[in-house]
């Protein structure tokens, strides 16, 4: 029973989450250097709640993070996509991916193919990152993707960390694609 719909790019699977991510997921919260901007390390019944809480999302919101799947090998590779938990700032699109998956253009190949969707099918007229000012990386793939810093914003509990919004109107987004 699929939750959501699944996005193919040339490289990446995007669908919802499923059971078989687990493992993979509980390696990339336990690396410190991964988790040290999506809310830092995690035990396995923490990162469950997490992925629990991501394709809940689906349920109720019709909409939620999805899993990266590298097609040429198979391996669940991160999570990136629409996101939006009751007091968050805006209508996001995040990413966050493994070590592994650094430095390939994953992020901003996934993330394009999610802003589409989000646009396209949600009906969102802004997309917005909330970046951690200190994580050059994050601001890096927006800046790839035609976002420009918006505001700064506090995300809400339990986080509760100041964070830039990053991103672009509907309207700037399209308007770059042709």
């Amino acid at each position: 029973m699929s939750i959501g719909p699944t996005l193919e790019t040339d490289r990446l699977i995007l669908r919802p989450p499923a059971t078989e991510d687990f493992d993979a997921w509980v390696a990339f919260a336990a690396d410190p250097e991964v988790a040290r901007f999506i809310g830092g390390v995690q035990t396995p019944a923490l990162v469950w709640r997490a992925m629990c809480a991501v394709a809940g999302a689906w349920t109720i919101n019709g909409f939620s993070m999805f899993s990266v799947i590298e097609k040429e090998s198979g391996r669940w590779v991160g999570r990136l996509g629409p996101w939006m938990p009751v007091g968050w700032p805006g209508t996001e699109v995040g990413w966050a991916l493994a070590k592994s998956a650094w430095g390939k253009g994953y992020a901003v190949e996934g993330a394009t193919a999610a802003i589409d969707w989000a646009f396209d099918e949600l009906g969102w007229d802004e997309v917005i990152h909330a970046i951690d000012p200190v994580n050059a990386r994050s601001v890096n793939v927006a800046r790839r993707l035609g976002s420009t810093h918006l505001r700064d914003a506090m995300l809400p509990d339990p986080l509760n960390l100041p964070v830039q919004l990053w991103g672009q109107s509907r309207e700037s987004w399209r308007s770059r694609k042709r």
